[in-house]
């Protein structure tokens, strides 16, 4: 199923060939370079269904991201409920990983744009939330083009204290015209 298209991406769900360059994503040390470590293909293979699952269960997740030319696999764009411990959780999430031959064209961008237009007139969210480590300029640059605002730093609980990645920023977008309760 497509869920979403813009000018230039597809948002999909995920099939079987994904698999393949999902490994390869996930293994590229500079995709994930604001990670705690690279994934197995094992690892990636788990990440994978849960994925499925999670669109399965709720009607959306972590969407499979092709270009529309080329019906290259680049990554993922989408969301996911977000429940490790902490404040803001549970909470959707707004998320994003594309290979590095699909950086600088403005790709994040269009697609999340696209899937907050989705979240909030389709899925019927009120609120969105994305995080990142700190030191991830690109994707707080993402944040703020898409019209996310920042909220707060926090530790993320799930990465080492002593990592420079366990300080993170907490991003958010209302729905226009929603009434806080």
């Amino acid at each position: 199923m497509i869920y979403l298209e813009t000018s230039r991406l597809r948002l999909r769900d995920w099939e079987e060939t994904d698999l393949a360059p999902f490994y390869r994503l996930n293994a590229d040390e500079q995709v994930m370079k604001y990670f705690p470590k690279t994934l197995s293909a094992e690892e990636t293979n788990g990440f994978y269904h849960s994925i499925v699952a999670e669109i399965k269960e709720c009607g959306f997740g972590f969407y499979a991201v092709e270009v529309k030319e080329s019906k290259e696999f680049i990554g993922f764009i989408g969301f996911h409920r977000a429940t490790f411990d902490t404040d803001f959780t549970p909470c959707i999430e707004i998320g994003w990983r594309l290979k590095k031959e699909a950086w600088g064209k403005g790709y994040a961008t269009e697609g999340a744009t696209a899937c907050l237009q989705y979240g909030f007139n389709t899925l019927g969210f009120h609120d969105i939330y994305s995080f990142t480590a700190d030191i991830n300029t690109p994707s707080k640059n993402v944040m703020t083009k898409i019209g996310m605002s920042f909220i707060k730093m926090f530790h993320h609980p799930k990465v080492e204290k002593n990592s420079p990645l366990s300080k993170h920023v907490l991003f958010h977008i209302k729905q226009k015209g929603a009434v806080v309760l």
